[in-house]
């Protein structure tokens, strides 16, 4: 019926059988044989013949507007299957909760600006919910943590973007040393049980010897950053995550012996995306830098302890 109904429109816009002859390089006579069949499948006359030349009645001119949206539609798909085509249409990206903060709003605005005609909607939640909002085919994508050397299940497509880095932090005024046995006598603030972090944390005090007392178990980074700030206790962030709320209230990173913790950022998603696998690769690219710029060691201050006001003044100028 397709190629009847493209013989219908060439009809309209040469205006005669034999123009739409021309535009469609066969006969007259096949072209009427179309307009024929057509009208023969729907039940109706679409020509009012009793002028001449034919043209379109007023039935005919409702099924020329829904001819042309049918013959478009196969070309709509093409642009959504094709890698080659401009991104467009409706993306739905789930974020894990530790990554939906303030640090991604500028990937994603990279991605709006550039490819303006994707539409995104966005989701937060635990990465095992995301994995299987991905499976149900609900997300087209999703920026997930993983611990280092996981994947995501087949069929699940999983590509390592970047490493988060895990610091240990405490409040401005804490006076505590960067060795296991301080921190083995200092309250901790961590999210609660369940979370890989938390367990490779305890592992390694463990291993020295140590284990950490909880003195709250919290499942959001901005509290627990308050919380540690405070002076309440000690915790367990993302570097990425500090140095953007390092300028509004600093904290002190301490680096233990031998601590080294790290998750992998992950982009997974089902499959090919076509026109909108552009759009994923520049979220990836976006997120990559993110991630490499806070993965950048930067250098620990040894903290002495406080100098009381009258020996500072005591001093004298060399």
């Amino acid at each position: 019926m397709l190629e009847d109904l493209r013989a219908l429109v060439e009809f309209a816009h040469a205006g005669s059988i034999a123009g739409a002859a021309g535009r469609l390089f066969r006969t007259p006579s096949a072209i009427t044989r179309q307009v024929q069949r057509l009208e023969a499948a729907l039940g109706a006359e679409l020509l009012d013949r009793s002028v001449k030349p034919p043209r379109l009645n007023s039935l005919g001119s409702r099924v020329l507007e829904q001819a042309r949206d049918l013959l478009q539609r196969p070309e709509v798909l093409h642009s959504l299957t094709s890698s080659d085509a401009e991104p467009h249409g409706l993306l739905r990206i789930g974020l894990s909760h530790a990554l939906a903060e303030g640090t991604l709003i500028e990937p994603i605005q990279a991605l709006t600006e550039k490819y303006p005609k994707v539409r995104l909607r966005l989701s937060s939640a635990l990465t095992g919910e995301l994995i299987n909002r991905l499976l149900a085919g609900e997300l087209d994508v999703a920026a997930v943590l993983l611990a280092e050397g996981r994947t995501a299940p087949p069929p699940l497509l999983t590509s390592i973007i970047a490493r988060d880095r895990m610091e240990i932090v405490q409040g401005a005024a804490g006076t505590l040393d960067g060795d296991w046995k301080s921190l083995g006598r200092a309250p901790w603030v961590l999210n609660p049980p369940g979370c890989v972090l938390r367990a490779s944390l305890i592992d390694r005090m463990e291993r020295a010897g140590f284990a950490p007392m909880i003195a709250a178990e919290i499942h959001n980074m901005h509290m627990q950053l308050a919380f540690v700030q405070s002076g309440y206790g000690v915790g367990l962030l993302p570097a990425r995550f500090i140095a953007r709320n390092h300028s509004i209230d600093p904290v002190k990173i301490l680096r233990p012996p031998s601590f080294d913790l790290h998750r992998s950022v992950a982009i997974v998603r089902v499959g090919q995306l076509g026109a909108l696998g552009k759009s994923v690769e520049l979220l990836a690219h976006g997120l990559r830098q993110l991630f490499e710029a806070a993965d950048t060691p930067k250098p620990v201050t040894k903290h002495r302890r406080a100098v009381p006001a009258k020996r500072r003044a005591a001093r004298v100028p060399k």
